[in-house]
């Protein structure tokens, strides 16, 4: 099974944007997509980097549903060091991709993360996010004993 059928199955629709796999998960499988500027119809697409592993989404799924969002983000505004690294990867993010003027997950503003996602999936495509390489750190598990994609 080729790449996208793999991300298309993990995601239950069409990848967007799709361009390549950044990250695999220890299985060998997709778990980070690198998507490309804009989709097929034209149209922008802001996430770079898209978390595809289903144990992972759903793992931060649960970190953001807790609070996290809204506990990252003033963490960033409290913690210089944070700042600095999301600073920095703000920087690199628009550097990696000059077609658009957006941070991570399209960030448009300084201020709240948006998506811990997009800050994840960073951290893992792109290594030395001390912001989004914390983040990572409060999931329970990177990643499950056993494959989670049943494929």
């Amino acid at each position: 099974m080729r790449d996208r059928e793999i991300v298309e199955r993990q995601l239950g629709r069409v990848p967007r944007a799709f361009r390549a796999v950044a990250v695999r998960c220890p299985f060998g499988l997709p778990a980070v997509t690198e998507q490309a500027p804009f989709d097929a119809d034209g149209r922008p697409f802001p996430t770079q980097f898209y978390v595809t592993c289903p144990q992972l989404v759903a793992a931060i799924s649960r970190l953001e549903a807790a609070g996290g969002v809204e506990r990252w983000t003033r963490a960033a505004r409290e913690d210089r060091a944070l700042a600095t690294s999301l600073e920095a990867a703000q920087s690199e993010q628009r550097a990696l991709r000059p077609e658009l003027d957006a941070g991570i997950g399209g960030s448009t503003r300084d201020g709240s993360l948006k998506c811990l996602h997009a800050h994840a999936a960073f951290a893992l495509a792109r290594p030395g996010y001390e912001l989004g390489d914390r983040i990572l750190a409060e999931l329970p598990a990177l990643w499950p004993g056993t494959c989670c994609s049943n494929l």
